[in-house]
This record gives structure tokens, sequence and C-alpha cells, in this order.
């Protein structure tokens, strides 16, 4: 009988740029424009931009309220 792989459901910390454009449906290079001129906080990790999901929810919600 073969071994079943398990799969995790824990959820990342951390986002990648790429990540973010993926989930948000914009380019690297909009989120950069985020980070940069629009305040969407990030750290940099060894040499890679990273992006804490609550960071990401935060500034989502502060965005909405703007529009809104």
């Amino acid at each position: 009988m073969a071994r079943r792989k398990r799969v995790s459901t824990a959820q990342p910390v951390l986002l990648s740029v790429v990540d973010v454009a993926v989930m948000l449906g914009v380019c690297r290079t909009t989120v950069y424009k985020y980070i940069y001129q629009e305040g969407l906080s990030s750290m940099r990790l060894r040499g890679v931009r990273r992006i804490r999901v609550d960071d990401l929810h935060e500034w989502l919600k502060s965005h909405e309220d703007m529009t809104a």
C-alpha cells in the first residue's frame, strides 16, 4: 500500500512580491509601487522582499476606506 503524502494546511505568514501580485491581480511592478509610493509595509529578509499577510490585509482595508 502506498503512503499518502500529507498536505499542509498552514497559511504562510510572509508573502513574496509575486504572491501579492497574483492575489491582487496586478503585476510585480505595481506591488513595488504600492510598497515604495503608497505605504504597503514590507521587509527585506535575506535580500528578498516579503510582505506580512496581516500588513497586506491592513493596507487593503485602509485603501478600501479611502475609496468608499
